[in-house]
């Protein structure tokens, strides 16, 4: 059950309305990594999770992000609002002035409607706390260059508030997935092929129009990594040493 508070979760100031930030604020409204889709990938894997406690911490922080789509969406009010009356602010995005009357709705900064296609939601619990603690990153970074693009002191502090929640919400999410105990490339079931699942395949080798220079570092040395060498460079191999590569049977 849902009860709406009328006082905003964090109070939003705008000292000087900018039309054409205000449409970049839409990104945090309507956009992929935005507010409502936050709100709606948390909330939907909530309804679906069987276990108790992360089942509370899904519907806790989908809830508070419901109240940020509040913030953002007031604040991006405050800068499109010229665009009501005024024909040099209008001028900024016609579609916003002339159909939506200088106010917010839900497409991203580039007028494109949002869509349930951007949740993740798989209904494994690990996965979507990967898939949430991912989306927070995103978004911070978001704020993050939003922030870079304006000088106005109550927005600078409203999207301080925002971004800081994102990290506080990717620390819980990461604690949730430690909580676990699950192996920590262990996803599913069904365990990977032996061998294969070591084999790091270097595909993007070779010299000029073949690729670049090899690159060595965790990701494929060390430990129980295979380092093997492009396949599709077989049969170059294979000519510059006369040798013939081996009929396969049956993909064999």
């Amino acid at each position: 059950m849902y009860h709406h508070v009328k006082q905003l979760m964090y109070t939003v100031r705008v000292d000087a309305p900018d039309p054409r930030f205000g449409t970049m604020l839409l990104e945090q409204f309507g956009g992929a990594n935005g507010e409502l889709a936050a709100a709606m990938q948390y909330s939907v894997q909530g309804i679906n999770c069987d276990d108790p406690e992360r089942k509370d911490l899904l519907m806790d922080i989908g809830t508070e992000e419901l109240s940020h789509l509040e913030v953002i969406g007031v604040l991006t009010r405050m800068h499109l609002k010229p665009m009501k009356s005024n024909r040099s602010a209008a001028e900024a995005d016609p579609l916003i002035a002339i159909c939506g009357g200088g106010g917010v709705n839900l497409y991203n900064s580039m007028g494109s409607a949002w869509t349930a296609d951007y949740l993740k939601i798989t209904g494994e619990m690990d996965v979507d706390l990967r898939s949430n603690i991912a989306a927070e990153s995103r978004a911070k970074i978001t704020y993050e260059r939003l922030m870079g693009f304006t000088d106005d002191k109550g927005t600078l502090d409203a999207l301080q508030f925002l971004m800081t929640r994102e990290i506080t919400h990717m620390k819980a999410f990461t604690a949730a997935l430690e909580s676990l105990g699950k192996p920590e490339f262990s996803i599913g079931k069904l365990p990977p092929t032996p061998g294969v699942v070591d084999q790091y395949f270097n595909d993007s080798t070779g010299h000029g129009d073949r690729g670049e220079f090899d690159a060595r570092g965790p990701w494929n040395q060390g430990g129980s990594w295979e380092f093997v060498p492009a396949p599709a460079f077989k049969q170059f191999r294979s000519a510059e040493t006369g040798e013939r590569e081996p009929i396969k049977l049956n993909g064999k």
